[in-house]
């Protein structure tokens, strides 16, 4: 059989159907300063506009080789489209990601404009997809990302509010999440509607490291479940921290595939979760690709793929400032030990 395209790949693993060999992709940022810099631009400037995104994304696949593009990068998109504004940098030369310039101080002062999906950047973010989508001929897989409740909830409203409700106030912070939960499920079915290929909601701010399992069973994962139910694409539940003691409750919340990062044990997590679960993971990208040796990039992918990862993803943004040599031995690692079968997906 001839060689998968990228885009076949990345569909036929979430459908756990054979591939050739196990993609290479992730389901948040990927853009590299190498691209940055051939396209002349300064890092905060790729965050304004549809044409430096979609281009970004696409040479940086090209590049180093990797099964799909992925935008947005930056967490502040949603927020500000909201009215919280957004502070882009634009005239720094340093790696610097937007960030929230304003928040609300209390939970019940969050107001959602109907019309928020046409407001700040968001409409940049559609067309960068639109661009991707004819640029890539359908070559590479799509990739979207979106934040989940709690996490979401917390790039708009003040940090300790938020918590002392979760202790203090539990109705009205159940409340207040499912407002999130429904501004998440608009934004995804918005992507889906667009044509992205699968969609990774992640939690980040959930681990048990600062959520109890408890608080983590009553609090988030209905709403991640409720979400998840509401998008027809293939999904990622993505969780940051520690998920040792939540990767059930994971599963349960009915996403296609689970992805945690390097805190995660992640053969203990497979053991656990059986051979029929998609879980990718899950090495730490600024140790691994910006400040490890290459000679210890193929040990730590290596042993993601022994310890039973069916996608070696990273545990969250690969950061832009990666040494080049690094990123190729990672993609390079994946393509050639990857040709094993995974637990829950075979090979042609």
């Amino acid at each position: 059989m001839a060689e998968l395209t990228p885009k076949e790949r990345v569909t036929r693993l979430f459908k756990r159907e054979p591939v050739d060999t196990m993609p290479c992709f992730s389901g948040m940022g990927m853009v590299t300063i190498q691209v940055i810099n051939e396209m002349d631009i300064r890092f905060a400037e790729v965050h304004t506009s549809a044409e430096y995104l979609a281009r970004s994304a696409r040479l940086t696949a090209e590049m180093f080789g990797f099964d799909a593009a992925v935008v947005p990068y930056d967490m502040c998109t949603v927020p500000e489209a909201m009215g919280c504004g957004a502070s882009l940098y634009e005239d720094s030369d340093d790696i610097l990601y937007p960030t929230v310039p304003s928040k609300w101080e209390k939970l019940d002062d969050v107001e959602i404009p109907e019309d928020f999906l046409s407001k700040g950047r968001l409409p940049l973010v559609d067309e960068t997809f639109n661009m991707l989508t004819s640029q890539t001929d359908g070559n590479l897989a799509l990739g979207g990302w979106v934040l989940g409740p709690f996490t979401m909830a917390g790039q708009i409203v003040e940090l300790n509010p938020l918590l002392k409700g979760v202790r203090k106030d539990k109705e009205g912070t159940e409340a207040f999440l499912v407002k999130m939960t429904d501004l998440v499920i608009k934004v995804a079915q918005h992507y889906q509607a667009l044509g992205v290929d699968y969609i990774n909601i992640r939690e980040m701010g959930t681990g048990s490291d600062l959520l109890s399992p408890r608080v983590w069973e009553t609090l988030i994962q209905p709403n991640l479940k409720r979400i998840f139910n509401a998008i027809e694409i293939p999904t990622v539940n993505h969780i940051c921290g520690s998920t040792d003691l939540i990767i059930e409750m994971m599963n349960a919340c009915e996403a296609d595939a689970i992805s945690v990062d390097q805190k995660n044990n992640l053969a203990e997590s497979r053991k656990k979760l059986g051979d029929d679960v998609l879980l990718f993971g899950n090495f730490d990208p600024y140790g691994t690709l910006v400040t490890g040796d290459v000679s210890e990039v193929e040990p730590v992918m290596k042993k993601c793929i022994d310890d039973g990862a069916d996608a070696v993803w990273p545990g969250c943004d690969i950061w832009p400032d990666v040494k080049k040599e690094n990123v190729e031995a990672f993609v390079k690692t994946v393509r050639e030990y990857g040709r094993q079968a995974s637990p829950a997906v075979g090979r042609l």
